[in-house]
């Protein structure tokens, strides 16, 4: 019986699982930075773990670039889902890698000259200054609270 327990406990830790979860972003140009659910984890390319699957938001920067924010979805993946993952997570033989890549392009920063912004600027001025502002709502008369007679202590004893 003896031998028995051995082998089991020298093969318990090769028969449990565990789903390693990792993301990787990359971006055209490399060396943005990235945010994700806006918590800043490096510079493309970049690889993180996350335990959660759902809807991340990505969020990548780089000077001379447009800022991009992406709601990225992530799957869960079959293996993953209620009362399967508890197999997989435990009883899998080895360790299952979930690695998501994601690669995003960002887009040249647009200049806009300093005339065409003052323009706009002036136009919004005179915009705001043609909009008639409403007068104040009259404040409404507060209401008059009742009078207010506290209830009468009541005698619950028994009689003896």
């Amino acid at each position: 019986m003896l031998p028995h327990c051995t082998v089991l406990l020298l093969i318990a830790p090769v028969l449990c699982g565990c789903v390693q979860r990792r993301m990787t972003i990359s971006s055209n140009p490399p060396g943005a930075i990235v945010k994700v659910d806006d918590v800043e984890i490096g510079r493309t390319p970049v690889s993180t773990s996350f335990v959660y699957y759902g809807t991340r938001k990505i969020q990548l920067s780089k000077a001379g670039y447009e800022t991009l924010t992406v709601l990225q979805p992530v799957p869960t993946p079959w293996y993953q889902w209620p009362g399967i993952d508890f197999v997989s997570e435990h009883f899998s033989p080895g360790k299952i890698n979930d690695d998501r890549l994601f690669s995003y392009n960002l887009e040249p920063a647009v200049a806009v000259p300093t005339d065409q912004l003052l323009e706009r600027a002036q136009q919004l001025r005179q915009q705001s200054e043609i909009l008639e502002v409403e007068p104040p709502v009259e404040a409404l008369p507060l209401p008059t609270t009742p009078s207010f007679n506290p209830p009468q202590p009541v005698d619950n004893r028994l009689p003896l």
